[in-house]
């Protein structure tokens, strides 16, 4: 037999509190979390054009012109998520996109060219792209 007044468990205000803060935090942490999900997918794109610049100059130090993409034969980035495109291969120049499998309307597709130069085709700039 219970001699208490106060009966045991939670009331419906105490719940409700609960389940509101709870959502609070959940809406503060989601857009960060996806927000780091898509700077580590972004950096597997910087990734791949690094690897194929290093490829590239390899290439050219021991050839004529710089390589095709059947000759350096990197086509996607480590993890998968970007496609490697080359373009304007040359003797002394070369394009590489990195195009993303997935939606990035901040920096779209990440670029760089032989002479180190970096490119994005989204809406954010090139040093918030390439920086972080």
């Amino acid at each position: 037999m219970n001699s208490s007044k106060h009966p045991a468990g939670f009331t419906l205000i105490e719940l409700m509190i609960t389940v509101a803060i709870i959502a609070i935090l959940a809406a503060i942490a989601y857009p960060s979390y996806t927000d780091y999900v898509m700077r580590a997918k972004r950096s597997d794109g910087k990734a791949a054009l690094l690897q194929v610049q290093l490829a590239e100059e390899k290439w050219r130090a021991n050839h004529t012109s710089y390589g095709s993409s059947a000759d350096i034969n990197i086509s996607v980035s480590p993890d998968g998520y970007y496609a490697i495109n080359y373009s304007g291969i040359g003797a002394n120049s070369y394009t590489i996109t990195a195009v993303p499998g997935f939606t990035d309307a901040k920096c779209g597709s990440l670029g760089i060219d032989q002479a180190g130069t970096k490119s994005n085709a989204g809406t954010d700039s090139v040093q918030n792209c390439w920086g972080k």
